[in-house]
């Protein structure tokens, strides 16, 4: 983020009329989040209650934040030169630990996580605010960031060490914190405010950086898929059935979120009046959809454990919310990428309805092969009206 005048400085990208290309340093800092997303989605398959739930979201937003603001970091300035290799490594170190102790965030490791996460979100600041001159067009918004991760580090940390009934709520107010500042600008007594329609951002560096995480993401649901079959005693024909289900499933979630060219995703942010806004929106769009994906993963898992058992209660609540949420989203994204809210996604989320009336009455293995038909079939249709507008 900053601001639409930029000074010379080492540090950045030299962008030369052409987009930023995504560098090998950002694609190996990515690797720490198959880890991480690995973690999560495990801790909801064992934990599946509405707190496990909520849980499970303060985390996912906390990995997706540090991550987001990692990106923000390397849209600017060049991860190719020592300084800013040294961050994002040091930043992946973290991030590894931070991952390490999520599936006991919520026990005896609250305090290693919300000390992990807090120093790598206040440390990254504070490194590119050390880094720029006070003069720098830059600097006074990364002092108000620097001033923010510190507010949430109060709460992750005061999080870590009071008793797990108020690490829920103090662990909340810290993600909004880092979740919610950048819409107002970062606001701050005595440094002011940062205004959206001033950042200018590469837009096109920002959704290859979203594309490469939501591919990272559908990892997850490539390895539930292939560890079940790894731990499977026997490949029988309903275990071999749920494992093509999941698979295409899988696909259709690929194929929804590519249908939307990088093209029509990189003008929505170049082309509209105030890039900062968009691009952020783009972050906080992809935050939910990668959601839908890991909760989806959890289904996977559950239905290629015992695909012909009775799909009842929470079983049947995840494998139906995983792709609901990501339907939503995805539609919420081509809204803001292409201009328009495909109908073919609402109507695609009204028939899961189905399979969930259904579920008590039905398989693991026919609720997720309804679910899979849906997702098919939402994307041809989205494919047949994208041809149909070009004739």
């Amino acid at each position: 983020m900053s601001t639409n005048v930029v000074g010379f400085h080492p540090l950045l990208r030299r962008r030369e009329g052409r987009h930023a290309p995504v560098t090998n340093e950002e694609l190996f800092f990515d690797l720490v989040y198959v880890f991480a997303i690995t973690q999560i989605s495990h801790g909801l398959l064992h934990h599946l209650t509405p707190i496990g739930a909520l849980q499970t979201a303060i985390l996912w937003f906390a990995a997706w934040l540090g991550w987001q603001y990692a990106a923000w970091v390397t849209n600017w300035f060049d991860p190719r030169t020592p300084a800013i290799r040294g961050l994002i490594f040091a930043t992946m170190a973290l991030a590894l630990l931070v991952g390490a102790s999520a599936p006991e965030a919520w026990a005896e490791r609250g305090l290693e996580f919300a000390l992990c996460y807090a120093g790598m979100q206040v440390g990254r600041a504070a490194f590119i605010v050390f880094q720029l001159p006070a003069s720098h067009p830059l600097a006074p918004n990364y002092r108000r960031i620097l001033g923010w991760m510190c507010i949430a580090a109060c709460f992750w940390i005061a999080g870590g060490v009071a008793a797990p009934a108020w690490r829920l709520p103090l662990w909340s107010i810290a993600v909004l914190c880092e979740y919610v500042s950048p819409m107002f600008g970062f606001p701050l007594p005595g440094l002011g405010r940062s205004r959206t329609r001033d950042w200018t951002i590469d837009g096109g560096h920002l959704v290859e950086r979203c594309q490469l995480f939501t591919i990272v993401a559908l990892g997850e649901t490539i390895m539930a898929s292939g560890l079940s079959m790894a731990e499977a005693k026997t490949w029988s024909l309903p275990v071999l059935g749920a494992f093509a289900v999941s698979f295409l499933c899988t696909i259709a979630m690929w194929w929804l979120y590519f249908g939307t060219s990088v093209e029509d995703a990189e003008h929505a942010i170049t082309r509209s009046d105030d890039p900062g806004r968009i691009g952020a929106y783009f972050h906080y769009i992809h935050a939910v959809l990668i959601s839908g994906i890991i909760v989806t993963a959890v289904g996977t898992d559950l239905l290629l454990e015992n695909p012909m058992e009775p799909a009842e209660g929470s079983h049947t609540v995840v494998m139906i919310a995983g792709p609901a949420i990501y339907l939503l989203a995805s539609a919420v994204y081509k809204r803001v990428a292409c201009g328009r809210f495909p109908r073919s996604h609402f109507l695609g989320t009204a028939l899961l309805a189905i399979p969930a009336l259904a579920g008590p009455h039905l398989s693991m293995l026919a609720v997720a092969a309804l679910v899979t038909l849906v997702l098919l079939s939402v994307g041809a249709g989205e494919k047949a009206g994208r041809e149909r507008s070009l004739l």
